[in-house]
């Protein structure tokens, strides 16, 4: 059951883990946006500019970002209002895309490496729309 009064007191602590979900949820949208637009975008520059990009050093620089913003924002949550089905959707879905993004593409193909990545980005963002919610409310 949630806590009546949340662990931290500080307002500028509050603001960081607020902040941090959103952030959390931004960029796994951006991760499902970039996975999703990327094949539109070779095909439409007919391949030309994907030469100098290396989209496998895209993935890991969100994974870097990811992982420590989305850990600290649904650890705080939990500790606030001690719902654990949050944290545990939110550490899934960060594993889910670490295992799209360092095993999927060359074990299952690129087309699974995507669908992993998307439904990992949804998760994450998912549990981190419902702990940005919850936290709110508690205030």
């Amino acid at each position: 059951p949630p806590r009546s009064t949340p662990l931290y007191s500080s307002a500028a602590s509050d603001v960081y883990k607020r902040q941090a979900d959103k952030l959390s949820i931004t960029l796994s949208m951006a991760c499902m946006i970039h996975c999703l637009l990327m094949p539109s975008f070779l095909i439409l520059t007919s391949g030309v500019i994907a030469l100098t990009i290396n989209n496998e050093l895209i993935h890991k620089v969100f994974l870097i970002l990811v992982i420590p913003i989305s850990l600290y924002a649904l650890i705080s949550g939990f500790q606030n209002h001690n719902i654990s089905s949050y944290l545990y959707l939110g550490i899934s879905g960060l594993w889910l895309l670490i295992f799209a993004i360092f095993f999927g593409e060359s074990v299952f193909g690129e087309l699974i490496e995507e669908v992993l990545t998307f439904i990992g980005s949804i998760m994450v963002a998912y549990s981190h729309y419902k702990n940005f919610q919850t936290c709110r409310q508690l205030g």
